[in-house]
């Protein structure tokens, strides 16, 4: 994302200076992206996922993706978390709300970043995964975790299923012959500036679990969101 215009309306948003929505594209496909509701709410113990989270996860965290650090705020009153962006504006962001220990890495080149057994625990939620493109893509993003974490260390990962029949109504879905599989495509937009377009690759739990196959990771759950997020599901993963 050349002019980034996720983070920076991210950033703006929170500086209260944003004028406009930011937009999910596809072709001529506009809807408004829900930054309030997905970023800025605050991340407790009684927000959606924090049982499961708090029973899978430890410190040393590295929070990826992390967005404008939500997830990372929470779980820094408990123990060591990293959170990682590629955005500046995101990292800056999450500096500015507190998170501790804010960095500018990739998610998909960890090795370069940290250590053998950095971590002890690892998440990655809001579908940054699918960015891998295939269940090739995932397994070699599954083996750089593995290099990072302890011999003991868990995952949370997510994804949306495209066996759900409410996963098609996602914008920018695409179907796929293979069963278990499909994609999204879209691009963010805000104030003129258009990101660049971003592939998402939608596995099934199946289809995630064949991922792991040559790994040191196995998938020990896998919890369903509930109403409207019924397609959206994480795996719990230790070695």
């Amino acid at each position: 994302m050349t002019a980034d215009p996720f983070g920076r309306a991210l950033a703006d948003h929170y500086h209260g200076r944003r004028g406009e929505p930011l937009v999910q594209r596809d072709g001529e496909q506009r809807l408004a992206h829900p930054i309030e509701k997905f970023y800025f709410e605050e991340y407790t113990s009684e927000a959606a996922w924090a049982d499961w989270f708090d029973s899978l996860l430890d410190g040393p965290l590295l929070d990826m993706g992390a967005g404008a650090g939500k997830h990372a705020l929470y779980f820094q009153e408990q123990f060591e978390t990293v959170a990682i962006e590629e955005s500046d504006h995101l990292v800056s962001l999450m500096d500015d709300r507190g998170v501790t220990d804010p960095r500018n890495v990739d998610m998909f080149d960890l090795t370069a970043a940290f250590g053998r057994d950095r971590f002890q625990s690892a998440l990655a939620f809001g579908t940054q995964a699918g960015l891998t493109g295939s269940i090739d893509g995932l397994r070699a993003f599954l083996h750089d975790l593995a290099v990072v974490t302890e011999p003991d260390g868990t995952a949370v990962i997510d994804s949306y299923d495209p066996e759900r029949d409410e996963a098609s109504e996602l914008l920018g879905y695409r179907p796929d012959p293979t069963p278990g599989l499909a994609s999204r495509v879209m691009s963010f937009e805000y104030e003129g500036a258009v990101s660049d377009i971003l592939l998402f690759r939608l596995f099934s739990p199946e289809r995630f679990r064949e991922a792991t196959v040559g790994t040191a990771w196995e998938v020990t759950a896998v919890r369903y969101g509930e109403g409207d997020s019924a397609y959206h599901y994480c795996v719990a993963l230790s070695k």
